[in-house]
């Protein structure tokens, strides 16, 4: 993977929002039994990449975004 993170607020608002809600109404996300608006969804990982918990990579590769838990080990061998 040819990645690099992408800081949240060098992004515009649209194109945040964007990949916020692709990200989170991608097949395979599951907030368990109780159903969860698409508003609060966007509001809690907006809220987890201001607080440094998420980060937004983008592929070079596939030129597509996502979002991933800062503590993940793929994002060692990324650059920023």
């Amino acid at each position: 993977m040819i990645a690099v993170k992408v800081p949240y607020d060098q992004l515009t608002p649209e194109a945040l929002h964007g990949v916020i809600e692709e990200f989170v109404t991608r097949d395979g996300t599951d907030y368990g039994e109780n159903e969860v608006s698409l508003e609060i969804k966007t509001s809690q990982v907006l809220n987890q990449l201001k607080l440094g918990k998420a980060v937004i990579v983008f592929d070079n590769q596939s030129e597509t975004c996502t979002i991933l838990r800062s503590d993940n080990p793929v994002l060692n061998s990324l650059g920023d």
